[in-house]
């Protein structure tokens, strides 16, 4: 497990890289598949990784709650180092309950996270529907808890995306996020 804090060069009002990826549930998302949402949570995540194990939970709460924000998780993690981060695996993690979010795809290219900028996991993104585009509104931790096994005193994407459903600006620092490096082919 390598530590890494996300660096992406998207800044607030960028808009959401496009992309075209299959979901465990056999459908192919892009972004135009969220065009209803108010806002939309893009999280780079993986199943083997104690920090993106961590959030399961918290995100899948998230997408319980917010009627008018999709919550989805985008695994780009090189499967077959890691082959607990496989289609298969995550398909299996979507059927036994540990993921419930709106959707989980397969970056099996990785050219998306590339394309966010992303590189650990759990790496959030919150984008705001503004004039039927998505904008950049958020890129930072979920929360304030440092490790996995702590307790997090401070949930930031809930604040986010209050903020951005009551039509307002994002008054939060961002911190970046926190977690196992993303797993690249290359690498």
């Amino acid at each position: 497990m390598v530590l890494k804090e996300s660096e992406s060069d998207l800044e607030a009002g960028d808009p959401a890289p496009e992309f075209e990826l299959e979901g465990v549930d056999g459908e192919t998302y892009s972004l135009e598949r969220f065009a209803d949402d108010e806002a939309l949570l893009v999280v780079f995540t993986c199943n083997h990784c104690p920090y993106a194990q961590a959030k399961f939970d918290l995100l899948n709460e998230l997408a319980a709650e917010y009627d008018d924000v999709s919550v989805v998780g985008i695994n780009p993690n090189d499967a077959e180092e890691y082959p607990d981060d496989s289609f298969e695996k995550m398909r299996a993690f979507v059927d036994e309950g540990k993921i419930e979010y709106d959707a989980y795809l397969r970056d099996e290219s990785q050219d998306v996270a590339r394309a966010y900028g992303a590189v650990c996991t759990p790496d959030p993104f919150l984008f705001e529907r503004d004039d039927g585009a998505f904008r950049l509104a958020y890129d930072g931790r979920l929360d304030d808890a440092p490790n996995p096994d702590d307790e997090p005193s401070r949930f930031q994407i809930r604040e986010a995306i209050d903020a951005v459903l009551a039509g307002e600006d994002v008054d939060l620092e961002w911190q970046p996020s926190r977690g196992c490096s993303i797993k690249w082919k290359d690498d």
